[in-house]
């Protein structure tokens, strides 16, 4: 009986210790964080075999479901399972910084940080950290490669990181590609891709489409039980640019990154770490695009003098090449040039539209009507024939043709205030414009040039490079620094989706990086496209969209039957809703001179924000923004819708109290739409404060844009209160 007794208390003992072990090995594996509001919850474990995964949830509704992370190595052992848990850190910060120019003043940077660090005992104890940064607005992630013996240098074949879904949301989507984010938007719920994605995949220039089925990010989504979910990324840097594959059974998304010419996805040497994998997550869709979470996700800048970097306005030669049909890029006749070729005996096209008499018209233009800049296209030797032949020495970006005076035109430009703005078109030469770019750039000094448009037109060289793989990914952000040392801004173009980086760079103002105007001459943009921009390409940074086009109806300059999908004041609008510092009124000139009144409001907006407030959104459906222009008294509001009409809510509860402004309301006339009577439109003005609702009709594809100023009580008097 004793002998049993004893039998018991040891194995009771044993059973404790077993429990002990058990419940902290659980402890040690499962790890959750919240948001510093307790709104969204993140918990980290160890499945089956050692596999790391990760979950998400916002005020208790699953978000992402238990997911997978991990890397598919070449030529070494994979990093996808046979860990153990080695050390957790936490981490809380919550302060404020000043971006160099923004859409606020001031932004909050507040988080809670989970940093798991994870051992292979199998591999030497091969190890690998994952950081989780949880915010109000979403989470971050990105794993992290310490310097040890066991890894130094590595090549990934994938990155295996999923966003299990909970469900067949709606989605709003283009295809997955390597070379261009130049699609236009599907909307569908996710088990309806496979069907859509051969008539989504339109003809685009170099374009690369990913055999299996995927999306690109930003991937904008709402859920059945009304959550919005962004899938993303921050701090791209050396690395390439992630698409996501898609289930459309499962409804789980993974990482699929972007190869270079040999199939391999990235180059890596320790001590390194990958972009952040970014979730933004809200129950109301003004909170999706009011987040700040990606640029919080970048780093600050190491710019010591930012003083030369300013928001720019600007208007250029560049329209008139796609709509008028009476310019063109080329200068010759001629379509197999060199750039040893004497350009003075190419025979003139008679057509060419950067000339020095075209640019002072431009320039006198933008000095009477206050624009900062003048982009000149086609001023350069080489675009005769640049698109298409994968040619290699294109342009030398330093070479004036024939009729078209650099020192003149600066001259002239001086004269006025005005600034003309540098245009590389690369056609896809990285390599050739990275021999030439500290001439060229120098070059840009030399003649009082700040800022430069690059393009990206075509095949990459290093042939078989994309657009999106770590090559060109560094290639970019190589042209952004040395921008920066010539104290040059940079607009880029068909270039990688941003994500962020204008944090890191502030000298990077703006880049296209997806279907912007020029496509509404060349089959016409959906009137629902700029209600899904902000939900999708805009959450990584500002788009340089070129918006301003007064003459809707194409037909004016040559007939036929194309048209811009908007109304004229949608076209105001932009100017608040699709944000950028650096804003074009994208016009020919002649046609603003035919309204303006409504010109006036291109003229007056801003182009650099105190504060920011997202009125009212529903992506793919309408947005109205309202913003406080930089050191100023002065508020503007932009609302636009899709091919419905809808009354926009809009309310002035951010103007100081007690105070009464006069609030320029630039509305669709009553019988306006996109297609019928789109340059209709009423102006009127009444007095607004604090306590103040406007309730605007916007036609089909229309708008409002409203600017609210203090005025004199001269100006005041006799207006009625709204």
């Amino acid at each position: 009986m004793h002998q049993n007794a004893n039998l018991v208390s040891r194995f009771s003992q044993r059973l404790s210790v077993f429990l002990f072990l058990f419940l902290f090995t659980l402890a040690v594996q499962a790890q959750t964080i919240t948001s510093p509001d307790k709104n969204l919850s993140m918990t980290f474990e160890l499945a089956a075999n050692g596999v790391p995964t990760y979950q998400l949830t916002y005020k208790k509704k699953p978000v992402i479901k238990p997911s997978r992370m991990g890397f598919e190595m070449k030529d070494v052992p994979s990093m996808m399972e046979g860990f153990n848990v080695s050390k957790t850190e936490q981490n809380s910060v919550n302060d404020t910084w000043e971006p160099v120019w923004g859409e606020q003043k001031t932004i909050r940077n507040n988080y809670n940080e989970l940093l798991v660090t994870l051992n292979q005992k199998e591999h030497k104890d091969r190890h690998i950290q994952i950081r989780f940064r949880l915010f109000n607005d979403g989470l971050g992630f990105r794993y992290e490669f310490p310097q040890q013996e066991e890894l130094k240098y590595f090549i990934i074949k994938e990155e295996h990181t999923e966003f299990n879904l909970t469900g067949d949301h709606k989605i709003f989507w283009i295809p997955g590609d390597y070379d261009t984010n130049e699609y236009a938007y599907t909307t569908s719920q996710i088990s309806q891709i496979p069907s859509l994605m051969e008539k989504a995949t339109i003809d685009v220039h170099a374009q690369h489409p990913i055999k299996t089925l995927a999306v690109q990010t930003p991937s904008m989504m709402k859920s059945s039980d009304g959550l919005y979910i962004n899938i993303h990324e921050a701090a791209l840097l050396n690395y390439p640019a992630m698409n996501l594959n898609v289930d459309p059974k499962t409804f789980k998304f993974s990482s699929h990154l972007t190869p270079d010419a040999v199939g391999n996805k990235g180059y890596m040497q320790t001590e390194t770490h990958t972009p952040w994998r970014t979730i933004v997550v809200s129950d109301k869709a003004t909170d999706i695009l009011a987040s700040k979470l990606i640029l919080n996700l970048n780093e600050p800048t190491e710019y010591e003098d930012v003083s030369w970097i300013k928001p720019v306005k600007y208007i250029g030669i560049w329209w008139e090449y796609f709509v008028a049909g009476k310019s063109t890029w080329a200068y010759g006749k001629e379509t197999n040039v060199k750039l040893t070729d004497d350009f003075t005996k190419l025979t003139p096209n008679g057509r060419h539209g950067a000339t020095t008499e075209n640019a002072k018209k431009h320039i006198d233009f933008a000095a009477e009507h206050g624009f900062d800049a003048v982009l000149i296209e086609g001023w350069n030797i080489g675009w005769e024939d640049w698109f298409g032949n994968w040619k290699e020495e294109v342009f030398d970006f330093v070479t004036s043709y024939p009729d078209f005076d650099v020192k003149e035109v600066q001259k002239y430009a001086e004269s006025k205030g005005v600034r003309v703005m540098m245009h590389h078109e690369t056609s896809g030469s990285a390599t050739n414009y990275e021999r030439r770019l500290h001439d060229a750039f120098k070059f840009m000094n030399d003649h009082g040039y700040t800022s430069v448009k690059t393009g990206y037109v075509g095949k990459i060289i290093p042939r078989g490079e994309h657009h999106d793989g770590q090559w060109m990914v560094n290639h970019y952000n190589h042209v952004a620094r040395t921008a920066a040392k010539y104290k040059i801004m940079i607009n880029s173009h068909e270039a990688v989706r941003p994500t962020g980086l204008h944090r890191t760079f502030p000298n990077w103002l703006a880049q296209e990086s997806a279907r912007g105007t020029e496509f509404e001459a060349m089959g016409g943009l959906a009137p629902d496209h700029a209600t899904i921009l902000p939900f999708t390409r805009l959450m990584g940074g500002p788009m340089d969209y070129t918006p301003g086009i007064f003459q809707t109806d194409l037909s004016y300059y040559h007939g036929g039957e194309q048209r811009v999908n908007t109304t004229l004041v949608k076209q105001l609008a932009y100017y608040v809703t699709m944000y950028s510092p650096l804003q074009m009124a994208a016009d020919i000139p002649d046609n603003y001179t035919r309204f303006p009144d409504a010109f006036q409001f291109i003229k007056d907006v801003a182009v650099d924000w105190d504060d920011t407030w997202v009125l009212e959104a529903e992506p793919g459906d309408y947005v109205t923004i309202a913003r406080k222009a930089k050191g100023k008294n002065e508020w503007y509001v932009g609302g636009i819708t899709d091919e419905n009409t809808r009354t926009a809510n809009i309310r002035f509860d951010y103007l100081p109290k007690g105070k009464t402004y006069i609030a320029t309301i630039y509305a669709d006339a009553k019988d306006a739409s996109w297609n019928k009577n789109p340059q209709k439109y009423e102006i009127r003005k009444v007095l607004v404060n604090s306590k103040s609702v406007l309730k605007q009709q916007l036609a089909s594809g229309g708008g409002v844009a409203v600017s609210v100023k203090e005025g004199s009580k001269q100006e005041q008097k006799g207006l009625k209160k709204l």
